[in-house]
């Protein structure tokens, strides 16, 4: 017996070796692509960024609707993924209809959340739409959905039937709450807001909590979202498997606004002295205040007035008196004594005397527009930034040139602007094209993703499986 396994073992060793040697003899190919001894790819010989896109070969099952899922399917796409938007038939997602600029047109709401998918329509309670579904899963990477709790499950797309079909496959949900006495709650944007804590601390402190206009719960969740999948991608490399990727947007707003919850810790050690209402004398309560246009960070910093605030409402801009250019902010507003005023020369010094200092260089600020301040404060190094507005920004060149802000042409409601990829990266060009009218690429997936035939297609039409149901005829007048 022990014979008979050494020469079983014998055997086995020499077929390793033999097989070894036949990939380096035989595939020098192969081998040329591999770095010596670890298997990975050589750096790849094309030009930069023709050497396909990050995410080229993904995927994505896109069951997500409004802002946050969209907005985290969107960027997928934009870095390479193929994003395959499940819509119902002859209604869509629904914010086509809403907020509509251009009468009977998908509305800008949807276009500028959903460029660069391809839509399908499925009736997913037709029998025949639960196959074209279980089809999908089978040959996608990536579900990525932002339902009402639960809503995925009554659809039969649990979990374990996901996974059972298709192990390799990544759930990715935006829930608004976690795990929790809340988890089961609807939410939306500014309900996310105002339970991640940034209301309660965006304002001034003597007036109400404020949202803010950046929609940190939607789209913030959604980009939370979106590296939370990559992170699966490439865990499933190494593993094999599938998982699931939860984003509650309570969560996402509050890793938004952590510095709040840092300030919350510092309060029970005293007073926060970089807060304007330290200088003014005015207490600090139990939790972190409101504080205005502060800036939040060890540097202090306020929104002010620049020439023609009387009829801009845009006319400011966001000044910070970083300590090593202090002096140079002292010579700019005419006020060479405070370089070495005690009350005025150190940073702790300044710290209670802020409104001082601000409304003093607003005085100057007043005299000169945004971009003027700008242009001198720049050449100093002094930390400023003008306060665009969405007019500005849509019709600033750089951003243009950029691909931050791209224009991009619809075959029904013509050109119209959007958010280009706000990551760049240098060796895969984002991928902007329009957003897609309801349901036109589902013939074009039933047949080149899923392989089904034409006779297949055929049935399927005729089925109502992707088509709206027939509106009964209105009864004709007598």
């Amino acid at each position: 017996m022990a014979t008979r396994k050494k020469a079983t073992k014998a055997r086995s060793k020499a077929a390793s070796n033999k097989a070894s040697k036949k990939v380096i003899k035989l595939n020098p190919k192969s081998a040329s692509k591999a770095h010596a001894g670890n298997g990975l790819p050589r750096p790849s010989s094309k030009p930069w960024g023709q050497a396909g896109r990050a995410l080229e070969g993904v995927k994505i099952l896109d069951f997500t609707h409004v802002q946050s899922g969209p907005t985290c399917t969107q960027l997928l796409a934009y870095m390479g993924a193929d994003v395959i938007k499940v819509e119902r038939p002859g209604i869509g997602d629904i914010t086509r209809g809403q907020l509509r600029d251009v009468k009977g047109q998908d509305s800008l709401y949807f276009t500028m959340l959903n460029g660069s998918k391809r839509s399908i329509t499925i009736d997913s309670k037709h029998p025949k739409g639960k196959e074209i579904l279980d089809r999908l899963v089978k040959t996608c990477d990536v579900l990525v959905e932002n339902f009402a709790p639960g809503a995925l499950d009554r659809m039969g797309l649990t979990f374990e039937h996901i996974h059972k079909l298709n192990p390799r496959m990544i759930v990715a949900s935006v829930k608004g709450f976690g795990p929790g006495p809340y988890e089961d709650c609807k939410v939306y944007e500014n309900v996310a807001q105002c339970a991640g804590g940034a209301a309660s601390t965006t304002g001034f402190r003597d007036g109400p909590p404020l949202v803010t206009g950046a929609q940190i719960g939607d789209s913030g969740t959604g980009l939370h979202l979106a590296l939370g999948i990559v992170g699966a991608l490439y865990q499933r490399i190494r593993t094999g498997r599938g998982q699931k990727v939860l984003c509650a947007m309570q969560d996402g707003v509050l890793n938004l606004a952590r510095v709040k919850l840092r300030d919350q810790q510092r309060l029970a050690h005293g007073p926060l002295a970089e807060y304007s209402q330290f200088g003014e004398g005015v207490p600090f309560g139990k939790a972190t205040p409101r504080a205005g246009n502060d800036s939040g960070g060890g540097q202090p910093g306020w929104i002010l007035k620049c020439k023609g605030w009387e009829a801009d409402p845009d006319a400011y801009i966001y000044f910070i008196t970083q300590a090593p250019v202090w002096g140079a902010i002292c010579a700019l507003i005419g006020k060479p004594e405070w370089k070495t005023d005690p009350d005025f020369a150190t940073p702790p010094a300044r710290l209670p005397r802020l409104r001082q200092i601000f409304d003093t260089i607003e005085q100057w600020t007043k005299t000169k527009t945004k971009f003027e301040v700008m242009d001198i404060c720049n050449k100093q190094d002094i930390p400023i930034g003008p306060i665009l507005s969405m007019k500005e920004i849509a019709e600033e060149p750089s951003l243009r040139a950029t691909g931050t802000v791209v224009e991009v042409d619809h075959p029904t409601r013509g050109a119209y602007l959007t958010v280009g990829n706000p990551i760049k990266l240098s060796d895969s060009p984002a991928d902007v094209r329009r957003s897609p009218l309801l349901g036109e690429h589902t013939e074009e997936i039933l047949r080149k993703v899923l392989g089904y035939s034409e006779k297949d297609v055929a049935e399927i039409k005729m089925s109502g499986a992707i088509t709206a149901p027939d509106k009964p005829a209105k009864a004709e007048a007598a």
